[in-house]
């Protein structure tokens, strides 16, 4: 798909995507150097994201002046409020792989109308590798078509997390979670980039990928990547309507119905008897915990 047949607003969005990556690229020759004390990498991490940021939102709104713009460092602050068309963005998903210099991190940018994600761009700018997806025309990586994998059988699948580690996450719960898909698939990984994690299931080098605890920036723009290349993308109980959830599910269609089987029960929107199972599976992991520190 040559770039003279793409959608303008998705050109748009690449230009913003790889002049970010250029900005991300640059600042990744001097993170060796900055790795002295937590505070100057905190500042300097922040610098790279509003720097990366901002040259995102220059250039679509120097296309686009009247869109309104969703993103993780600026919130609301620019752009239009009431416009139909929102860019949803994060201009670095996984700093802190960037700051220990492990390269997995993008740049991620979606364009919504009316609710609904319309195109997408997913950058790895250490690979250089660009995904992108608009409505109804497929999913690309570097301009070649992307299809998810064609694995039915879980056991031989390849699924991708995130650990969640905010204040309030069930830690325990989600310890269960790994724990069964871990027993149950051909391996999980953990790369630390959730926009990368689902630009992967829809490229199909995994098979599954689930994550509690994220923010609409971290999935817009990847949702779209996975419906497009044939997959599915939705809750832990296989709600399609996800996006605000703070709860992500994907995977090839066959690897996505088997892992809404196992992970259904923990959802927040499970049913009262799979939550109160939940719970007591792991009151009975406490009271083992507790009795071995006894010993």
């Amino acid at each position: 798909m040559s770039s003279s047949s793409l959608h303008p607003m998705l050109n748009v969005a690449i230009k913003a995507a790889r002049a970010a990556g250029a900005i991300i690229n640059r600042a990744a020759l001097d993170v060796e150097s900055v790795r002295v004390a937590q505070k100057q990498v905190n500042d300097f991490v922040t610098e790279v994201d509003q720097a990366a940021e901002r040259m995102i939102i220059e250039t679509l709104l120097g296309a686009y002046p009247d869109h309104g713009i969703l993103g993780e460092e600026s919130g609301n602050e620019f752009g239009n409020k009431n416009s139909d068309f929102v860019w949803i963005i994060d201009p670095l998903d996984g700093t802190t792989n960037f700051i220990h210099g492990f390269p997995v991190y993008a740049v991620s940018i979606a364009l919504s109308f009316k609710g609904k994600i319309e195109h997408a761009v997913v950058y790895d700018p250490s690979r250089n590798d660009l995904f992108t997806a608009t409505r109804g025309r497929g999913a690309f990586l570097n301009e070649r078509r992307i299809r998810v994998s064609k694995r039915t059988q879980l056991k031989d699948c390849l699924v991708s997390t995130g650990f969640p580690f905010r204040p309030g996450d069930n830690f325990r719960a989600y310890m269960r979670m790994f724990s069964e898909i871990t027993q149950r698939t051909a391996g999980v990984r953990r790369p630390g980039a959730a926009a990368l994690d689902l630009a992967y299931v829809a490229a199909g080098f995994t098979d599954g990928f689930f994550e509690t605890g994220l923010s609409i920036w971290d999935v817009a723009a990847g949702s779209l990547l996975v419906t497009e290349a044939g997959g599915l993308v939705g809750n832990f109980t296989g709600e399609a309507d996800f996006l605000e959830q703070a709860e992500c599910l994907a995977g090839n269609p066959r690897a996505y119905g088997q892992l809404v089987g196992i992970l259904g029960k923990y959802s927040k929107f499970a049913g009262v008897q799979d939550k109160m199972g939940v719970d007591a599976d792991i009151a009975a992991d406490n009271k083992d915990e507790a009795s071995e520190g006894n010993d």
